[in-house]
């Protein structure tokens, strides 16, 4: 897959909720995955790690308010979305989550990305 083609199968994907379905389907076995500074994971390297980081911070979430996620802006092997979540956590109560989110696509697969928020 091109790279416009990754971006817009993560946005549908992500758009009906079903991140790890994503993440399976469209992450190398590589990747690698930024957080912000004092995020409870800041740095998880392979799908492995990756997917279990995943699966944490959805078993965090007692109720989902709403959420969306832009449409992606590709350039080369990079794009980049926004995306909102607006969620009750166990374990702080209700947020609203906005953030940019940039992925690097390598032989039809995301292996790279970092998300600032």
């Amino acid at each position: 897959m091109t790279t416009q083609e990754v971006a817009n199968r993560l946005v549908e994907l992500c758009r009906t909720g079903q991140i790890l379905q994503a993440q399976e389907e469209l992450y190398g076995e590589t990747i690698v995955s930024i957080e912000p500074k004092g995020a409870q994971v800041e740095r998880a390297e392979g799908l492995k790690a990756v997917s279990e980081k995943g699966k944490n911070f959805a078993g965090m979430i007692e109720e989902r308010h709403g959420g969306s996620f832009s449409d992606p802006i590709v350039y080369g092997k990079y794009f980049t979305a926004g995306m909102t979540l607006d969620a009750t956590m166990k374990s702080i109560g209700r947020i609203l989550i906005e953030e940019i989110c940039v992925y690097k696509v390598e032989d039809g697969k995301i292996v790279f990305e970092q998300f600032f928020y």
